[in-house]
Order: C-alpha cells, then structure tokens, then sequence
C-alpha cells in the first residue's frame, strides 16, 4: 500500500507541474484550454472556473492532459441527427448551452434534432425542433456537456491554438518540460538541505557515516582530513576512494593531519567499505548550488542513456509504469529523502523525453512550429494530423512494449 500511495503522489505531482506549464503559457497566447485533467479515463472530480476550464480528476493515475481548443487538439464534434438540449439566455436569442448527454438533465431546456452547426465561425446551430428546422445563434462562451457529462467551453476560431502567435505556441509546448525541470531542479535543492549540506568531491576532508563500521573504529572521525592511503597522497574524495576499492578487502594504511591508522575495510553489497563519505558543505548557498549541481549531472546522465538507447537500441533500456512502479516502492522504503531524490530523477526525465523531437510529444510540436516559421506558413491541418497519429501511434506500441518487457522481468 505505501508503495501504490507514493506512486501516485509522485506521478500526480510531476504530470500536475507538467501540464500546469502547458495551461499557464496557453492562457496567456490567447488560447482556450477546454480542460485540465490530472489521470485518465472516467472522471470522479470535475470544477469549472470562471474562465471556462474545467479542473477534473479521472480515476487512473497514469498520465493527464490539457485539452485546448483547435486542430490536432481539441475540437467539438455532433453528429447529424444526434438529440440534443439547448439552453437559451434569458431572451430566448442565444445558445448558452449544448447537452449531449443523458446522464445531466437541465430545467426549461429545448430539444433539437442537430442537422448542422458550426461553433468556430459562424456560431450558429441547426436542427429540428417541434417538427420545423431552426437556426439559433451559440454565444461566444457557450459551453457543451459531453456524453459523460463533462462541461466545457465551445472552441471559436479566435481562442483556438493556431489563432497564437507562433512564439505563443512553442512557449506553451515548451512549458511542460520546463516545468519538469524547474521542478527537479527544486527537489535536489529540498534534499541537499533535508541533507544537511552536499558532498564536497573536490575535498579529501571525510564524514564518519556509521559507528560499527571500520572507519570509527579505528578512530576516524568527522572532519578529518586523509592525506594518503598505503603512501599515494590523496586530494580529493575521488582518488581517496580508488585507493579504497584498490585494496580488495585488504588493510590499509590511512594517514591523516593528526595520525595514522590501519583499517580493513568491510564487504558491503558486492563493494569494500570502511564506512565514511566525502565531507558536507552546509552554507546555504552551498546546498543551493549543490541542488542544482545535482540536477545537472541527472540530466546529463537521462541524455547519455538516451544517446545510448538511440546508438544500440534494447527494450531492457526502457521502462515502464511496471519498473517505475518497482523503483518508487524501493525509494520508498529508504525514507522521504530518497523519494523526493527520486521525484527529481523521473521529473527531470519526462521533461528531456517529451523534448524528443517525435509527433505527438512536446518535442515533435516544437519542430512543427520551427518548419512553420522558417516556411513562414502554417502546415495544413490534414498534414499535421496525418504526422500527429503516426506519432501517438509509434507512442502506443512503444509503451505496449516496453510494459510487456517490465512484465516478463518479473518472472526473469
């Protein structure tokens, strides 16, 4: 149960701060965003805010969306002859509101028989009401309720997403991975405080980790500086650890500022350990920097994997929800430090992923948007549909398999 619960927690928190980018920078291009959800499938939460979109949770917590307004996002589709209910302003002039559901009745509304409408240009409706064809004009902010009962905002020309300006748009598919690093970048920061300090690598001053290890025992302790191991000077903690992996389990001879020890390190997880770790800055500028530091070298590290991925291609490279469900229990059991270390790993990841230039992600929008501006002209709707499908087609049957293989390593 503690492993389910912390899953969601990360998964919601870092989808949450994903999207968010997305419908902050979509809102202030001018485009309507229909909807922000956090899961996928039924919904069991659903607010609308007065700026029309509609806040829900879905019941399965793997993933989440934004729905904004226009093609190959978001658009409203009737289809001829479907019954409908129409609610009217107070004059009776106006569409306010289209019911396409039978789960949501409504009070004095009119139904109709939809023939036609159009809600992008035009704004009007038309269908059989009482036996006589009717048009009725929609209001610019009229909302649809859809066959689950969703309620949303009808998507005029003027708020749809290629309405933006380009920089709009990239700004709002670059956001989401933005937001990904931003929030990993702060989680590092959280864990070096939560920490104490962060390690200082180019020091050969230690910190004592464990009494019953050899290190203390011997009489280490914190703050000492080493200056050799077996007569090779050290300088910093790399080269003081090389000659501790060089001893195979053997004693070594460890000189100090105020001594010298013999010590025999202890085997520990396949490695040879006496038990200390490089010493903490703790200025809070230190932990700072040393956050960001952190969430460097974890992103250096996710784009040489993929770089790798990419050179020599293999499944058991990949994982997915399954392996990431295995790594959040183990983070899980070594405290709320270790979890939150690992929420900036899978943060920074997803925003370097989604970055991948392959339609249907982020990164694919992104290398729209620069044909665009180098063509001077947008690409035709049919076209970039056509790219989009063939994207989140690829995005299935990679994810299909990648799950299958997490599955099968469990019986390996």
């Amino acid at each position: 149960m503690q492993s389910i619960i912390t899953f969601i927690i990360i998964f919601g928190i870092i989808v949450c701060v994903h999207e968010y980018g997305h419908l902050y920078f979509a809102k202030k291009s001018g485009i309507l965003v229909r909807e922000f959800s956090i899961g996928m499938g039924p919904k069991i939460y659903a607010h609308q805010a007065k700026d029309g979109t509609v806040y829900t949770i879905r019941i399965l917590p793997l993933g989440g969306y934004v729905r904004m307004a226009g093609w190959g996002e978001d658009t409203t589709e009737i289809k001829t002859g479907a019954p409908v209910s129409l609610t009217l302003d107070s004059d009776s002039l106006l569409v306010t509101r289209i019911n396409l559901s039978d789960k949501v009745q409504f009070e004095q509304s009119l139904p109709m028989l939809v023939t036609a409408y159009d809600f992008e240009h035009a704004l009007t409706i038309t269908g059989e009401v009482n036996g006589q064809v009717k048009t009725y004009s929609v209001d610019h902010d009229a909302t649809v309720v859809e066959e689950d009962g969703t309620e949303l905002r009808i998507a005029p020309i003027d708020v749809q997403y290629q309405s933006a300006s380009l920089p709009g748009r990239m700004m709002t598919n670059f956001a989401g991975p933005l937001n990904n690093f931003i929030l990993g970048i702060v989680a590092c920061i959280l864990v070096a405080f939560m920490q104490g300090g962060v390690q200082d690598l180019s020091s050969n001053k230690i910190t004592v980790t464990d009494k019953n290890l050899p290190a203390y025992q011997a009489g280490l302790r914190t703050g000492d500086t080493v200056k050799a191991i077996n007569g090779t000077e050290v300088s910093d903690w790399q080269s003081l650890s090389d000659q501790i992996i060089k001893s195979d389990g053997k004693a070594i001879k460890v000189k100090t500022l105020k001594d010298s020890l013999v010590i025999t390190p202890k085997k520990q997880d396949k490695a040879y350990i006496i038990g200390i770790s490089p010493n903490l800055k703790t200025g809070f500028f230190d932990k700072v920097s040393g956050g960001v530091q952190k969430a460097a070298t974890y992103a250096f590290t996710i784009i040489n994997a993929l770089k790798n991925l990419i050179l020599h291609p293999s499944l058991n490279k990949l994982g997915g929800p399954v392996a990431m469900y295995q790594m959040t229990g183990q983070a899980a059991r070594e405290g709320l430090t270790t979890v939150i270390g690992f929420m900036a790993l899978l943060s920074i990841n997803l925003g370097i992923f989604n970055l991948m230039p392959i339609p249907a992600l982020d990164g694919g929008k992104i290398v729209m948007n620069i044909i665009e501006a180098i063509r001077r002209k947008p690409m035709k709707q049919e076209h970039e549909t056509i790219i989009t499908l063939v994207g989140v087609g690829f995005m299935v049957l990679l994810m299909i398999a990648v799950t299958w293989n997490d599955i099968l390593r469990l019986f390996r």
